[in-house]
């Protein structure tokens, strides 16, 4: 055999050996996968399902081979989700978070990116209020005495709904030209970025209080409301401005040539498609928030997740807080799996109608 063929012939022999080697590291990969998944899973599958118990009583989850005490989730799921809301009441945050899930599903569905939407959260931000807070035909009901599902809820989709434009404004603000705007909005971001959402939450329930005039009292649910406002902010500007640096400048031009004003040019054409690139980084934002609300726990608030560690604390129920830990967990889960494939859903659906266009 000559050279040439030698060198042939073992050049492709290369790619038969590399796809060999490949086969065998995916195999065993999956193997040591699923062994794990085994180690793992299976004694969980055998707490959770085969041996856990639905209903009864505390004694009867105490026996001996019973698993997980679903039954102790059955009795406190009013507290896990309403928290210290009067009993008698608790229709009243039952309908007020119906209410915003309802509309931010239809948020998230273009088909209602009308601007009658605005409208619709104004008035449901209202009713949600008024259906927590109580007023005229309904008792008063103490913010202190809120808690569960509906404060979560609360603080995440106002939190991202009012820093949202804020985040826009700022990462307008990096980018001007003026000197005063961009070291204003640098600052603000910088300052905010550089400190944790705990440390955000005391400023504004414990300083700002102080810097108010006497006998003026702002409720420490707004006042943390307007914290992660701020914080979420202060990231989603950082999300927006890196958006708005991979628009090709061209855009800009471009419209500019079309007698638009650069503002807007800025508006109508460079930011919404600034935010279109940046959709991954918003749902990720979104999910972290959805998660760090438990936070508020610092200033006395209880949400979803401090709710179901109180329940746990309950001395009749005493060693079932993992029961309460795993439910918690599955709903975290849940929504924030929901969340992620709605962003792989509108990123792929806004990239198809972009190459329509």
């Amino acid at each position: 055999m000559s050279a040439a063929a030698r060198i042939t012939t073992a050049r492709g022999q290369r790619p038969v050996r590399r796809g060999a080697t490949r086969g065998i590291r995916s195999a065993t990969l999956t193997i040591v996968a699923v062994a794990i998944g085994a180690v793992v899973l299976v004694p969980f599958v055998r707490w959770a399902l085969v041996d856990a118990r639905w209903t009864g009583t505390a004694d009867d989850c105490r026996r001996e081979g019973v698993g997980a005490c679903w039954a102790f989730i059955g009795h406190k799921l009013p507290f896990i989700f309403f928290g210290l809301y009067p009993p008698a009441e608790r229709w009243r945050p039952a309908l007020a978070t119906i209410v915003i899930v309802a509309l931010v599903i239809a948020t998230m569905l273009p088909l209602f990116w009308r601007r009658w939407l605005v409208a619709a959260w104004i008035v449901a931000l209202g009713l949600f209020l008024w259906l927590m807070g109580g007023g005229g035909t309904l008792p008063h009901v103490a913010t202190q005495q809120w808690g569960g599902f509906p404060i979560t809820m609360m603080l995440t989709v106002l939190g991202l709904g009012v820093g949202l434009p804020i985040g826009i404004l700022l990462a307008l603000g990096r980018r001007s030209r003026l000197t005063v705007p961009r070291l204003t909005a640098t600052t603000i971001v910088e300052v905010v970025r550089g400190v944790p959402l705990v440390a955000v939450l005391y400023l504004s329930v414990l300083v700002v209080p102080l810097a108010l005039s006497t006998g003026v009292e702002i409720d420490k649910l707004l006042l943390a409301q307007a914290g992660v406002a701020v914080f979420a902010g202060a990231y989603l500007a950082e999300a927006v401005r890196g958006g708005l640096q991979m628009v090709p400048p061209r855009r800009l031009d471009a419209a500019r040539a079309l007698g638009l004003t650069r503002w807007q040019s800025m508006r109508l054409v460079v930011l919404p498609e600034a935010l279109r690139i940046v959709i991954p980084a918003f749902i990720s934002i979104a999910v972290g928030f959805f998660q760090d609300t438990s936070l508020i726990v610092i200033i006395g608030l209880f949400d979803l997740l401090n709710t179901a560690r109180l329940a746990a604390q309950d001395p009749a129920w005493l060693g079932f807080h993992t029961e309460a830990y795993v439910f918690v967990g599955a709903v975290y889960f849940a929504g924030s799996a929901l969340v992620s494939r709605y962003g792989l859903w509108l990123e792929r659906r806004m990239a198809t109608s972009t190459r329509r266009t």
